[in-house]
């Protein structure tokens, strides 16, 4: 027997299942269907939206967890996704906010330097690098974290999927440290500088969410592009971050790296690995948050990896939020897809539904840190 937690029409409400292999029943099929929809997060095309909008469908049918916010479109090399204006944002987040029935995350990159998607055209304040910051103090740090913290909970963005905990190994690093997206090439300072942003964030009500583990510094190719093997480049030097401000409870999320490493996992990249992810990030370095996957349509995972088997190798990995970016590519019936996959998996009995109850909880867990109450006012 699993008892699963669902907060469901602004109630919350614990129900009892005992569910084994085998077709479900249709109010287990339901709530299964409602956690797992909460371990999704999406992007979606639009700087407003209607009754007609996949993401609304998403949100409202499918309990959708959370959504992310672009400034261009990738696919379309389109300048223009989700974004125009601080009043355009703040009115297309509190949309968003008011179809779902457990509050949303909205999530956004807004690291500073050249990767933010609320830049100086559309209205918004410039921001300096991780590189930058990590010249100056912490306490600078903080106050540019209170700074980016203040400005995405105004706009009712929640999530910020930052800061860098990647250590500057190698500068020309095409994906970190060509970009200036590490604070240092000293662990200790970038694990300074990353709790002082965090701090700042969460002074302001936003989550950070530390990236890329187990360490993407040391890259020489981008896992946008392809498969990022790092087994040649890396050092236990690249942990250092992590393993100083886990204990601190500094972050109540980390992202994982699409990154290969033999010395971790010689069979899969770090995202769909039960090694990396499990074993050492959970049980060595006691990490106890939600563990956030990078964009699942990165070539690294989406060119060498079946979708249906990407999904279900990430969860039993240990993966709690599975995000597709909808940007790289494009396609609005993902969350019904992705839910459909892991639905089977546990009917299969792949997937032991106490997985999915394990993953649900840690995400309610992080959002009550936002919300003082789950439920939305209806």
């Amino acid at each position: 027997m699993t008892s699963f937690g669902i907060f469901c029409r602004g109630v919350a409400c614990t129900v009892l299942l005992t569910m084994l292999p085998g077709p479900l029943l249709a109010a287990e099929r339901t709530l299964l269907r409602d956690m797992i929809g909460q371990m999704l997060l999406v992007g979606f095309r639009g700087t407003a939206v209607d009754g007609y909008s996949p993401i609304l469908r998403d949100i409202r049918e499918h309990n959708l967890g959370g959504v992310i916010l672009f400034d261009r479109d990738v696919q379309l090399q389109s300048a223009e996704r989700n974004i125009q204006s601080p009043e355009q944002v703040r009115a297309l987040t509190t949309s968003l906010q008011a179809n779902a029935r457990v509050p949303l995350f909205v999530a956004v990159d807004q690291e500073g330097g050249r990767v933010r998607r609320f830049k100086e055209a559309q209205g918004f304040p410039p921001s300096p690098s991780a590189k930058a910051m990590g010249q100056g103090t912490t306490a600078q740090t903080r106050f540019e974290g209170e700074r980016t913290g203040k400005l995405l909970a105004d706009l009712g963005v929640n999530l910020n999927f930052a800061p860098v905990a990647d250590v500057d190994v190698n500068p020309q690093s095409p994906a970190i440290g060509a970009l200036e997206r590490s604070f240092s090439a000293d662990p200790d300072l970038v694990a300074l500088h990353a709790q002082a942003f965090c701090r700042g964030l969460l002074a302001q009500g936003v989550l950070p969410c530390l990236k890329h583990f187990p360490g993407h510094g040391s890259a020489s190719a981008d896992s946008h592009r392809g498969l990022t093997d790092i087994s040649n480049t890396w050092s236990a030097a690249e942990l250092r971050p992590y393993e100083m401000l886990i204990p601190l409870k500094t972050s109540p999320l980390i992202m994982t790296g699409h990154l290969f490493l033999r010395q971790l996992d010689d069979a899969y990249p770090s995202t769909l690995s039960k090694s990396v992810l499990t074993g050492l990030l959970r049980q060595r370095l006691g990490f106890e948050g939600v563990i956030v996957s990078d964009d699942m349509q990165m070539r690294a995972i989406a060119d060498h990896y079946g979708q249906a088997e990407a999904i279900l190798l990430a969860v039993e990995a240990g993966v709690d939020v599975l995000v597709f970016g909808n940007n790289l590519d494009y396609d609005p019936e993902i969350v019904p897809k992705a839910i459909d996959i892991l639905v089977k998996a546990v009917e299969d009995g792949r997937l032991a539904p106490e997985r999915i109850e394990a993953s649900h909880d840690r995400i309610l867990a992080a959002k009550q840190q936002l919300y003082t109450r789950f439920a939305l006012a209806r």
